[in-house]
């Protein structure tokens, strides 16, 4: 073996152990699967929902609860789609699967005027599929491939295009509580993803629709956190966090705390909501953040 096979072997085992590792934590820290689950992994072709099969797969052989898997794709009839590409690679890892063909695509073009954004409909119309397969196939658990830079994401792309501070849940019940989605690659890096499924060469397949538009939100939003991210290193992780441990006492949401009807005495020595923020020391060496610039986005 060449010194850099014997390299890339070394990153590729560090990173498979970090994703397994982060992937058990998230599916303990909210009691993802449980014992007789049936988890449908939605398979788009992409590297995250790859990355999401092969640790499911990994976790299913010693995992103290027993639970089976199927592998789902949804065939959306897009131009030049490599048909047999997921077939053979889900029949060399002898995994049950299902390939969905539903012309999705012609619908999603011909109701979007071109150069509009895609995504919207295209996200409709594959959960209402993806729903009904799983309630007619008796599926437990929805296992999306969403990893923490989708949920960041997701963040940013409510609070500054919505008015809304919500992101993606670990873990979701649907709106007509029929379905139960899971998010595995909840504590997981993009970056780390990407590099794991470059170094396995996994075989991914484009998508002609969301991959062929360049300036959506969601982009520019992506963007503006990797910039982040470059400048100072771990923001993303902070941010994260911040979904975890939120205070709706120190929010403005009527419907999440009772502002209207809180009453109260001044307690001897103040109240600690006059005190200004406690911010953590910044670190020797490393300047302190300046204030954020207002981004636009388009």
């Amino acid at each position: 073996m060449d010194q850099h096979t014997r390299t890339d072997r070394l990153r590729f085992n560090k990173l498979q152990k970090k994703l397994r590792r982060e992937t058990g934590a998230a599916i303990a820290d909210y009691n993802m699967i449980e014992e007789g689950d049936r988890i449908m992994v939605c398979l788009s072709g992409g590297k995250d929902s790859y990355t999401l099969l092969d640790i499911l797969l990994h976790l299913k052989k010693h995992a103290p609860v027993n639970f089976d898997l199927i592998a789902v794709n949804l065939d959306q009839k897009q131009p030049g789609f490599p048909e047999q590409l997921l077939p053979d690679y889900l029949e060399s890892l002898q995994v049950p699967f299902e390939i969905i063909e539903e012309d999705t695509y012609s619908v999603v073009k011909r109701v979007i005027p071109e150069g509009k954004t895609t995504c919207g409909l295209c996200s409709r119309l594959r959960r209402g599929i993806i729903y009904g397969w799983a309630e007619q196939h008796g599926i437990t658990k929805i296992a999306l491939g969403h990893h923490r830079d989708d949920i960041v994401e997701t963040l940013f792309l409510n609070m500054f295009f919505a008015g809304r501070m919500q992101a993606m849940p670990p873990k979701l019940k649907s709106d007509d509580g029929q379905h139960i989605v899971i998010r595995p690659l909840a504590y997981c890096r993009e970056k780390d993803i990407r590099a794991f499924s470059d170094l396995k060469q996994i075989p991914i397949i484009p998508c002609n629709l969301c991959g062929s538009q360049e300036n959506l939100q969601r982009q520019a939003i992506k963007s503006m956190l990797a910039g982040w991210d470059r400048q100072f290193p771990g923001r993303i992780e902070t941010i994260f966090k911040a979904i975890t441990n939120v205070s709706p006492s120190h929010l403005a949401d009527t419907d999440l705390y009772d502002f209207v009807n809180l009453t109260g005495s001044l307690a001897e020595g103040g109240d600690l909501a006059f005190d200004p923020p406690a911010i953590p020391a910044t670190p020797a060496g490393l300047e302190q953040d300046p204030p954020l610039a207002i981004i636009e986005v388009s």
